[in-house]
Order: structure tokens, then C-alpha cells, then sequence
């Protein structure tokens, strides 16, 4: 059971509205970090927009981006 209830209804709230479609266009659903983060739609807006602009900065090539995102994720025990 997790500590924090996870939120998967919007509410009417329009900031959540948007994430929570994009990430069901996506992946399919909701991921949990998405769920929790939603009881402050303006905290999950900025870590979402924070996500994106490492991904478009250009920094690292796409491929090698994927790769990080793999590794830091086995690191810290995430299944994918």
C-alpha cells in the first residue's frame, strides 16, 4: 500500500488535465511518481517541464540520453 494517496482524476484542475492526458497518450496511464505529485499540480508542472528541458536541450544525443535514463532508473531500483 503506498504512504501517499495517488491521485488519477484531474478534478477539474486544468494543469493536471493536461499532464495526466499527455501521460496516458504516452505511456498508457499514469506513472505512480505522476500520481503522487499531483497533490501539487504546480510542483508536478515544474518537475515535468524540468524532465523536457533536459531532454531538448540537446546536451546529450537522444540515444545516449535513453541509456542514462536506464541506468539511473536500475540504480534506483525502478523496473524500467
Amino acid at each position: 500500500m503506498p504512504r501517499v494517496r495517488e491521485i488519477e482524476e484531474d478534478g477539474g484542475d486544468p494543469t493536471l488535465a493536461a499532464v495526466f492526458e499527455k501521460e496516458r497518450e504516452l505511456f498508457g496511464g499514469l506513472l505512480n511518481p505522476t500520481k503522487v505529485m499531483a497533490h501539487c499540480p504546480p510542483i508536478l508542472r515544474a518537475a515535468k517541464l524540468l524532465g523536457a528541458s533536459i531532454a531538448q536541450s540537446g546536451l546529450l544525443p537522444q540515444d545516449l540520453l535513453a541509456l542514462v535514463y536506464v541506468r539511473v532508473s536500475t540504480i534506483n531500483g525502478c523496473p524500467f
